[in-house]
């Protein structure tokens, strides 16, 4: 996924059972496809190259790491040895979505939080309410920024107003290191899978 043209689009539909989407850049071109297999016992998601699902780029895997929180590996495919890994914080995900991107030294990178963590409190609530809840979707789309270990804002993944999809738009706020451009994005894919319950 190099050479990416922002902004990118994340775009997934509801009616899909497998939880699954597809990401093009600026100019339409599809440079991912994400599927996420269903009753696995831990995650198991496959980045393809297009729609077609006929070659595999990247995989990422559910395991443990410090402090209990749960880690999502990436690998390449073919290569047994991870390159990097998201890691959400748990409690802290209660109020706040908050998730780190780490480095295949197990060094933190960048930081995702959310941005404004009240969108997630009205979400949570409607949500709750018998027909109200199908408007969630429209009324609170959270955004997320990623920052490096210095508090830059590299880039902002904010969710499109939708009522039948899950749409997001990643646009980019400042540089980013070409080593990294793949875990960042493939940290953001797997933290769409993981919020994706929401609106």
């Amino acid at each position: 996924m190099q050479n990416i043209q922002f902004p990118v689009n994340f775009e997934s539909k509801r009616s899909t059972l497998a939880k699954e989407f597809k990401a093009t850049d600026a100019s339409g071109k599809v440079i991912a496809y994400v599927r996420q297999k269903m009753f696995k016992l831990k995650e198991d998601i496959q980045i393809f190259s297009d729609e077609s699902k006929t070659k595999v780029n990247y995989r990422i895997k559910a395991d443990k790491w410090l402090d209990f929180s749960t880690a999502y590996s990436f690998y390449e495919e073919g290569n047994a040895k991870s390159f990097g890994k998201v890691v959400r914080k748990g409690w802290r995900s209660i109020w706040k979505a908050q998730y780190q991107i780490i480095d295949e030294n197990e060094k933190q990178q960048y930081a995702i939080s959310e941005e404004n963590a009240w969108v997630k409190v009205l979400d949570s609530l409607l949500g709750e309410i018998p027909i109200l809840g199908m408007f969630t979707g429209y009324l609170f789309n959270p955004s997320y920024i990623v920052e490096d270990m210095n508090g830059k804002q590299i880039i902002r993944l904010k969710k499109q107003a939708s009522f039948f999809g899950r749409n997001f738009e990643l646009s980019k706020l400042g540089e980013l290191d070409t080593d990294d451009d793949d875990r960042v994005m493939l940290s953001l894919m797997m933290m769409i899978l993981l919020e994706r319950r929401r609106g």
